[in-house]
């Protein structure tokens, strides 16, 4: 059986297991399904070789579900906020957050092309899992994107509502798989295969330990500047190359999630959106003109309050800002090794037209970083 802080559930190294040490305490899974009542499901869809026909393939692609509380109590609000460092890219749902401070039902994150049908998906599996609910009512999912079209025949609209299905029903807490799964299928990071990856660290306030989790969906940044442990190892690393026979538009982009049992409110909830952003600057991502670098973070707390539609005056528990900064630490933390783990997890692909992203090397990794100490 193996430790799920150091290998994915199919026996994929993780960056802890690579030997890469990082700060704070990890939860028992290092993962965002640490958080109580998170649950993470995959449809993953690898199909075809050779030159790009659109609508046949190669298919590189799939999409991720994420899921704020357990699949029966999903129409339970959380308290959410979101921040965009660089807006070249969508999440839907994103107005009303901004709005109202909440969410409700799965997040699904995809390829560019497909956001819409996962959105859609979405409300239509809400609509008939809670049917009563929806008979009068009306549903913004939260749904996210980044571009796959380097290996993926993006414009062949292969993700369909089976998918979206597919995804949230095998959604699962425990230790989830990272690299070229889901809506990470075909991304790339730092000029190697990346994808989905994910992390968590535990807090101690006030005498109980809460819980902060990341979710990647990793998708950006040149090769020069990957950054692990401090250490610009990028500059290092011209080989493996990646092999490009279309051209490569470097669009790059991530979509964060960040989960927590800590309460608190959306205002706080949008300040720890905008830590992560500094977890992807620690990797070595600075925000490109045409990367969609979108950050969005929610809490499980005060389910008792959300669920509450009489016109009364409710009490909600919170953490006082003034006292945030560890948890602030920890979204920085498990974004950066959420980011890495998305790299280290994974393996060469290659995808349309003959085009390859080649996988991070680990002994080299393990060399440079030794050789800094």
């Amino acid at each position: 059986m193996h430790d799920a802080t150091l290998f994915t559930p199919s026996g994929k190294l993780r960056a802890a297991g690579l030997g890469l040490t990082f700060e704070g305490k990890t939860g028992v899974n290092n993962s965002i399904t640490d958080v109580e009542g998170v649950s993470v499901g995959y449809a993953t869809i690898i199909a075809g070789h050779g030159a790009l026909k659109v609508g046949s393939g190669p298919v590189r692609t799939g999409v991720t579900a994420l899921l704020p509380r357990p699949i029966g109590d999903l129409c339970c609000p959380v308290f959410a906020g979101c921040f965009s460092l660089n807006g070249n890219g969508e999440l839907t749902g994103s107005h009303y957050v901004e709005e109202v401070g909440k969410f409700a039902l799965p997040m699904t994150i995809t390829n560019t092309h497909s956001c819409g049908t996962t959105r859609d998906a979405t409300i239509r599996w809400a609509v008939r899992r809670f049917a009563e609910t929806f008979r009068e009512s009306f549903a913004l999912p939260v749904a996210a994107e980044t571009y796959d079209g380097f290996l993926n025949d993006i414009n062949g609209f292969h993700v369909t509502e089976e998918h979206v299905f597919q995804a949230i029903q095998s959604a699962t807490s425990g230790p989830i798989e990272e690299g070229s799964v889901g809506g990470g299928t075909g991304m790339k990071c730092f000029g190697f295969k990346a994808g989905s990856g994910t992390a968590s660290r535990r807090v101690d306030f006030d005498g109980s330990w809460f819980t902060v989790g990341a979710f990647v969906q990793a998708n950006f940044g040149g090769r020069a500047d990957l950054t692990i442990l401090g250490h610009r190892v990028g500059t290092e690393l011209r080989e493996p190359r990646m092999i490009r026979h279309t051209p490569d538009p470097e669009l790059s982009s991530i979509i964060g999630v960040i989960a927590t049992d800590a309460p608190l409110l959306p205002h706080q909830l949008k300040r720890i959106a905008r830590r992560a952003a500094l977890g992807m600057g620690r990797v070595g991502g600075i925000a490109r003109h045409g990367s969609g670098d979108i950050f969005i973070a929610f809490s499980t707390a005060n389910a008792e309050v959300l669920k509450t539609e009489a016109p009364v005056i409710v009490n909600a528990d919170l953490i006082p800002d003034e006292h945030l900064d560890g948890f602030f630490e920890a979204t920085v933390r498990s974004t950066e090794e959420a980011i890495l783990n998305s790299l280290v997890a994974n393996d060469g692909m290659e995808g349309r037209d003959g085009n390859f992203v080649p996988a991070l090397p680990h002994d080299v990794i393990r060399a440079l970083v030794d050789a800094r100490g």
